[in-house]
């Protein structure tokens, strides 16, 4: 069977292309081979048949997104239904790549595939958006993910949060990080072999939660990448206020997956995913 993935080179996106080869005929397409704001563009994809179709393709910078939100809407929605309209076209199935931002962030407890979404911000808002047209082709797959670290970084921000705590800290520079926002530290390679599993058990069609395991704050995040590297800058407890950020965050979006687990697919704890990702970037040697 064959995979367009489109946003082959961004974080998720890299990932998926180097767990699915060894399967699957796969073909990536970048921001240079197809816009998918453009429908005539996205007739692209009919050219190499594939039997699914995977969109990585987001506008992700949150607080950006409130200050332009006809490009966040553009993409992020008119995008995934472009997308999905094609894929319904050729029967092929789209899997949408979706974020914790679709919840308010106002539960104590993880939410599941089964939690009402509330976005409080215009990401969050038009992704939703994303997952409510990719529903418009029946052969879908809408999973969500969370606070992503991937080895490839992430297009547009230069890195991730892994990185741009590494890299503070070797400079000697001191460090603030938001101890009162929790989510699920999400590993791109995990993910991918989530979504590997789901397309070759043939899981129902749906929305999928596909996290690591458990959850924490940013803060705590930030200082379990520390004493992993065992680099020891100062760092500092902030509250979310104090950043003064143009768009709202949610205080909790953590996900949990309800579903998968019925199929036998587990998640790891973040902590082990993130401990491999440090290996595998050379930050740590075991």
């Amino acid at each position: 069977m064959k995979i367009v993935i489109i946003g082959s080179t961004g974080q998720l996106g890299t990932d998926l292309m180097e767990v699915l080869k060894d399967e699957y005929d796969t073909v990536g397409l970048t921001h240079q081979d197809i816009e998918v704001t453009d429908h005539r563009a996205c007739q692209i994809i009919k050219d190499y048949h594939p039997g699914v179709v995977i969109n990585t393709a987001a506008f992700h910078k949150t607080d950006q997104c409130e200050e332009d939100p006809a490009r966040t809407f553009s993409v992020n929605a008119i995008g995934a239904r472009n997308i999905a309209s094609v894929s319904r076209e050729i029967e092929a199935v789209t899997v949408f790549i979706s974020t914790d931002y679709v919840f308010d962030g106002s539960a104590n407890k993880p939410y599941t595939e089964k939690s009402v979404p509330n976005p409080v911000n215009t990401y969050g808002i038009s992704k939703l958006a994303g997952e409510l047209y990719t529903k418009q082709n029946l052969r879908h797959y809408v999973v969500r993910v969370s606070s992503l670290f991937g080895l490839a970084g992430a297009s547009g921000k230069g890195g991730n949060f892994v990185e741009t705590m590494i890299a503070k800290a070797k400079k000697g520079d001191p460090i603030s990080v938001v101890d009162d926002m929790w989510m699920s530290p999400t590993y791109t390679k995990d993910a991918a072999l989530t979504i590997k599993k789901m397309l070759r058990f043939k899981l129902p069609f749906g929305t999928y939660h596909a996290t690591n395991y458990g959850y924490c704050t940013w803060f705590e995040f930030a200082e379990e990448i520390f004493k992993l590297t065992c680099l020891t800058p100062v760092l500092t407890r902030i509250k979310t206020c104090q950043l003064q950020a143009k768009a709202k965050r949610p205080q909790f979006s953590a996900l949990k997956s309800l579903m998968l687990p019925k199929y036998d697919i587990k998640a790891r704890s973040w902590k082990k995913a993130l401990h491999d990702y440090l290996i595998a970037k050379g930050h740590v040697s075991h």
